[in-house]
């Protein structure tokens, strides 16, 4: 029932679905260029043979598919990849780091008519999702066409349990789309098997898998260069009312440490004038790199409000406070500065990534906080202590390689469809990848 609901009103309301994502294309929110891949046009010609679909939502679940399609690209080369996911964020992110001859495509909207022109043309054989995204309409169309789909990496927090298990027919004719679900956790797999889900397997966490940001080295010589073995360290992945944490912690150190540098990198860099404006009414002195200011040595707050730019700010600061676990959305990845050799220090909110964060903790790899009137004190701690900075730093770096080994535990589950040929090959099909003008 929910079903049939879901797609008439996703049917009836084309116009305005269509008119929605014009003003998010107004607002900057949607890719002007490849505007009409959100309508399941493609932009880029489908190659021959067969093809792997891969799916994820927007930037950190991306993240978690490249080290997978590497070591797809490695083992079965003769197998063709397409990356879809649905932000601009994810796509820049992608442009510069998906193996070359992999294909990226924004997703079309979950729209009968869009997913239809989707998978006439693109024609996957297997489709790989990542983590808990479901689009019922599209997942009704893979299995109409008999095409054998993955979740892999997939999470569920109790909360999220909960909601489904209201509407459980629904979850359970979602979730039997997929011939295999590959869990991040033991709690997380039986909360799968509870909605319906099977075979449903625990392989741990894929984002362990992941390889460690790249960076600009000649910007990393510099910005070396520049602070002069000055104290530093990183708020990293900040949202609405975590600079003014970070700002409050580096007035309350900066008497016992007065050429300590704080670097604040945003989660979304199209706040680099709102966070500017509440730094300057802090009476601080500040730098931006957006727009290539030096930091001096009166600086002492850097704001970073640029793209794709954390591997540098990892390996440049030797504390890193998650951004996200304060601001309850969540948290961010802390594999990502743990992998680079910082000590790592996160707040109350990291639902996101509960199961990595317990790892953290129950290996003292990490230093959890339960406020933000807690950071300026962890800190110091750790700039008096080089010691202990680096024990955390091992821990979680150690941590880090350990759980690497997951990515072979989620290939051998996906090897019966990676391995599986098909009947004829793709064939053309004829259908055009003309978009409207």
């Amino acid at each position: 029932m929910l079903s049939a609901t879901y797609r008439l009103l996703t049917d009836l309301g084309g116009p305005v679905i269509y008119l929605y994502l014009r003003r998010r294309l107004a607002r900057g929110r949607e890719d002007a260029d490849r505007f009409f891949e959100r309508l399941g046009y493609p932009s880029q010609s489908r190659p021959q043979g067969k093809l792997i679909w891969c799916h994820a939502a927007s930037v950190g679940e991306a993240a978690s598919l490249l080290a997978l399609i590497e070591k797809l690209r490695e083992l079965y080369p003769e197998i063709q990849v397409l990356i879809t996911t649905g932000t601009m964020t994810s796509a820049r992110m992608l442009a510069g780091r998906i193996p070359k001859g992999v294909i990226h495509q924004y997703v079309p909207v979950d729209r009968a008519p869009y997913v239809k022109r989707f998978l006439d043309y693109w024609h996957p054989d297997f489709a790989l999702w990542i983590e808990s995204e479901l689009w019922p309409n599209m997942l009704h169309a893979l299995r109409k066409r008999m095409i054998p789909a993955a979740l892999v990496n997939s999470r569920m927090s109790d909360k999220s349990f909960r909601n489904w298990y209201r509407v459980k027919g629904w979850a359970q004719q979602m979730l039997g789309c997929f011939d295999i679900v590959l869990a991040q956790t033991e709690e997380e797999r039986s909360r799968f098997v509870a909605l319906g889900a099977k075979p449903v397997r625990c392989v741990g966490n894929l984002k362990y898998a992941g390889n460690p940001l790249p960076f600009d080295a000649q910007a990393l010589t510099k910005l070396k260069d520049n602070l002069a073995g000055r104290p530093c360290w990183l708020m990293a992945s900040t949202h609405r009312g975590e600079e003014e944490m970070a700002i409050a912690a580096h007035h309350k150190l900066r008497d016992q440490w007065p050429d300590l540098l704080t670097i604040i990198v945003p989660r979304h860099a199209v706040r680099g004038d709102e966070i500017a404006a509440t730094i300057a009414g802090s009476d601080m002195s500040f730098a931006r790199r957006s727009k290539n200011d030096l930091i001096r040595p009166e600086t002492g707050i850097y704001l970073a409000d640029t793209m794709n730019e954390l591997g540098l700010f990892y390996r440049l600061c030797p504390i890193v406070v998650m951004g996200g676990s304060f601001a309850a959305a969540g948290g961010h990845n802390p594999i990502e500065p743990a992998q680079l050799g910082a000590a790592v220090i996160f707040g109350p909110h990291m639902h996101n990534f509960a199961g990595i964060a317990h790892e953290f903790m129950t290996q003292q790899a990490a230093i959890p906080l339960q406020n933000a009137n807690e950071i300026a004190f962890t800190i110091n701690r750790l700039l008096i202590s080089p010691e202990a900075r680096e024990r955390y730093a091992y821990a979680a770096r150690m941590l880090a390689e350990d759980k690497r080994h997951v990515l072979d535990k989620v290939l051998e589950a996906l090897k019966p469809w990676l391995e599986q040929k098909t009947e004829s090959g793709y064939q053309e099909s004829g259908v055009s990848g003309k978009v409207p003008a």
